[in-house]
């Protein structure tokens, strides 16, 4: 990869053969901000441990971003930041409230109850990943008694899992529902730059906004996906909640000797708005992607897409001849429920080749 390359992902061509596009945003190379930067801090000899300054400076960016003084810490992967955030937050004897479809219930492991020691998850439901306040206030109340675990965290996901984004007013109904009941609010945002770049297109809202102004205490805002390689940041709104918290990190194993090349990433990408700029691409990739597919008999589009995610149904055996084709991408939704996944490399013409071969294959055969 050229450090110097600024071309549109729409004006590269690849061949689709053995292709990961559409399998996750994981898939992803390390965008050129991101490169360029890791480049510059390998330059001479630095402090290590965070006190560095390229940590300082993304700190310093970050609460810019956010417009307040929060604290911030840089892990290398987003099953840390969320356990690590939910283990500062909990006793052993609380639980954790999120949505069924949760990274930190379905996809880390049982992480967050290892680091916190036992602390349960509790799930609640709602409509397109999303939480429904009735139901959290269900899980909430549905046992007060000292023989079941104290609810003391609300987990929401933005974006989530499916794809969809919380607008403010819907996190304020929530987090002002886990304040009623004396709950901290964590915020995991494996994909949060595509949520900003969705919310910052319908009206200006800004990531301070539908973060600590909406009640969240602490956020896991994930790099890694927006186009980093291997960097988290637990920004903490709450400051008396990141107390110890690099205690924390150290015994985890998450407090890197050579910081710099966690936060250097973070300058590289705040400093002129790639972060946003990366998103927004990746969000507007999948528009194209969830047109096409509308426009392919046999194939739904089941969640509306706001962010990078398509979740798509097809019919029995199409997605099979996709794979023989050489595309890979997950099953998601039921038996016949698919995922597919833009990142901030995702060119119009994978989309088109994509959308092509999958026309194809759900082509009746004669």
């Amino acid at each position: 990869m050229s450090l110097s390359s600024t071309s549109p992902a729409s004006d590269r061509n690849r061949p689709p053969a053995a292709s990961q596009v559409f399998a996750s945003d994981n898939t992803a190379g390390i965008c050129p901000e991101a490169w360029a930067a890791l480049a510059e801090a390998n330059r001479g000899c630095l402090a290590s441990y965070g006190n560095d300054e390229w940590t300082v400076r993304a700190c310093d960016m970050l609460r810019t971003v956010f417009e307040t003084d929060c604290d911030v810490f840089f892990v290398s992967n987003g099953t840390s930041a969320n356990s690590l955030a939910l283990a500062s937050l909990c006793q052993s004897y609380h639980s954790v409230i999120c949505h069924d479809y949760a990274h930190v219930e379905t996809d880390e492991c049982g992480a967050p109850e290892f680091f916190s020691n036992g602390t349960k998850i509790l799930v609640a439901a709602g409509a397109n990943g999303k939480l429904d306040p009735a139901q959290v206030e269900r899980v909430i109340l549905k046992r007060t008694d000292i023989h079941f675990p104290k609810p003391r965290v609300l987990s929401l996901t933005q974006s989530t899992e499916l794809g969809t984004v919380y607008t403010i007013d819907q996190l304020k109904a929530l987090t002002g529902l886990a304040k009623k009941h004396g709950l901290f609010v964590q915020m995991d945002g494996s994909r949060f730059a595509n949520a900003a770049a969705t919310l910052a297109d319908r009206g200006c809202v800004t990531p301070a906004d539908f973060t600590w102004r909406a009640g969240v205490d602490v956020l896991c805002f994930g790099g890694t996906k927006n186009g980093m390689a291997m960097t988290e940041a637990v920004v903490f709104f709450n400051r008396q909640l990141a107390l110890e918290f690099d205690y924390r990190c150290k015994q985890a194993g998450q407090l890197a000797s050579k910081m710099r090349f966690l936060s250097s990433q973070w300058v590289g990408m705040l400093q002129d708005g790639a972060w946003i700029r990366h998103a927004r691409h990746a969000n507007q990739m999948t528009r194209r992607l969830a047109d096409a597919l509308r426009r392919i008999p046999g194939v739904a589009v089941l969640v509306e897409p706001e962010v990078n995610a398509v979740f798509a149904s097809m019919p029995p055996g199409v997605a099979e001849a996709m794979h023989a084709r050489g595309w890979h991408f997950y099953n998601f939704i039921g038996s016949q429920g698919y995922r597919l996944m833009c990142s901030w490399d995702t060119s119009e013409a994978d989309v088109d080749a994509f959308a092509a071969d999958l026309t194809r294959a759900a082509s009746p055969k004669p």
